[in-house]
């Protein structure tokens, strides 16, 4: 799995790309500016890209508009932006275009090597991985949204789901079935009007919709399963 990372941090670059090549990853490239990051990317094609918000030369939002750029020229290139701080509009307009492959981790947590990793390759394959910090802030409703009409088990459920968890880690951090938790996501799906044949994956597009990342769409009806 070919890798791409912009991180401006010369230690904390050498350290991530010391832990994806011992964990099996090829790194690609490793640049330090927007610029080198969408030419490697274009170069390269790779499997996943890890991204700092926070780029030379301003430190402002370079990173996360490369991301959003490289997204635009290859749609659903996966990405997994990394940062100091939750910066709540970054992870929205990461978020908007309703696609999967898209990450926002806080930086302590690549210290936290399995999750990491885990978080990375969920990514890689279309899913979502936000750190619990980002879903905490990112929940912010508007009236009549249909995530309102979840019950307590079922947002629990989902708020692990944003988190990236599967049905067996979310069955054990709940202490439930795994037969429980495949019936609520059931429930979700119905309630957010996610029918079989949606386009994407109900998963993802379930997760997008509870942390606002379609907001711009209109509220979908309740279809019957």
């Amino acid at each position: 799995m070919r890798v791409v990372i912009a991180e401006d941090n010369v230690l904390l670059a050498e350290g991530l790309n010391l832990l994806l090549s011992s964990a099996g990853f090829e790194v690609a490239a490793t640049v330090s500016d927007a610029p080198s990051f969408l030419a490697a990317v274009a170069e390269h094609r790779p499997d996943v890209t890890v991204v700092d918000v926070r780029l030379p030369p301003t430190f402002r939002d370079e990173g996360i508009q490369a991301a959003l750029a490289a997204r635009r020229a290859g749609p659903g290139l996966p990405v997994l932006v990394l940062s100091q701080y939750v910066e709540r509009t970054y992870a929205r307009e990461l978020l908007r275009d309703g696609r999967g492959g898209v990450g926002y981790l806080l930086k302590d947590r690549v210290s936290r090597v399995e999750t990491f990793l885990d978080a990375l390759r969920r990514v890689a394959d279309g899913g979502t991985a936000m750190d619990p910090e980002v879903v905490a802030q990112l929940l912010v409703r508007r009236d009549g949204d249909p995530v309102d009409t979840l019950t307590p088990c079922e947002l629990a459920v989902l708020r692990l789901m944003a988190q990236g968890r599967d049905n067996a880690a979310i069955a054990a951090t709940l202490v439930v079935t795994e037969r429980a938790v495949h019936k609520h996501i059931g429930n979700i799906f119905q309630k957010l009007g996610l029918t079989p044949d949606e386009s994407g994956h109900r998963r993802v597009l379930a997760v997008l919709r509870y942390l606002g990342g379609d907001r711009d769409q209109p509220a979908p009806g309740v279809p019957g399963r």
